[in-house]
């Protein structure tokens, strides 16, 4: 979604829904926590500025990237939230560990929205390098946290007008 020196983070809030009556739990990768916690945070102002209260945002935090799958499935399988927002970083390497890595966690978060009929929102960084991380956690490309926070809380909204026309 990143254009080179374009800020995709801001947004029009008059397209975002009032999450006053959203619970949205926030699965953290410490792996790249420098990255990580930028993009938590992003995400937790996002929410709180679109109106879910402080005390309906869980965050839980999981060793890397690969158990955001795990973490979010933790959230959905206890029915405490109306979506989720995973978050971590992968930073390319020298082997072949990045792209299992990064196609794992993709196919693990999109099984556990499909299995559960929950938004978990996809903030997965899968950059090149470390200056790429940071421009997207807070610098030049906005913060990522912000985008997947304002996309789960879309997705709450729909799903909640699509069960009350039922």
């Amino acid at each position: 979604m990143a254009t080179a020196l374009k800020n995709l983070s801001e947004y029009n809030k008059e397209l975002v829904p009032n999450g006053a009556d959203f619970k949205v739990g926030i699965v953290v990768s410490e792996w790249n926590d420098q990255i990580t916690f930028n993009l938590l945070k992003g995400a937790q102002e996002a929410l709180l500025e679109n109106g879910v209260r402080e005390e309906n945002i869980y965050v839980q935090f999981v060793t890397g990237a690969f158990e955001l799958p795990l973490g979010s499935q933790y959230f959905c399988e206890q029915e405490i939230v109306d979506g989720v927002i995973a978050i971590g970083v992968v930073i390319q390497g020298e082997t072949k560990h990045f792209d299992f890595v990064c196609s794992g966690t993709t196919q693990g978060i999109m099984d556990v929205m499909l299995k559960y009929n929950k938004p978990v929102a996809f903030c997965l960084l899968t950059d090149n390098t470390i200056q790429q991380s940071i421009d997207r956690s807070g610098g030049k490309h906005g913060n990522k946290g912000i985008e997947a926070a304002i996309a789960c809380m879309k997705m709450i909204a729909n799903r909640k007008e699509l069960l009350q026309n039922k």
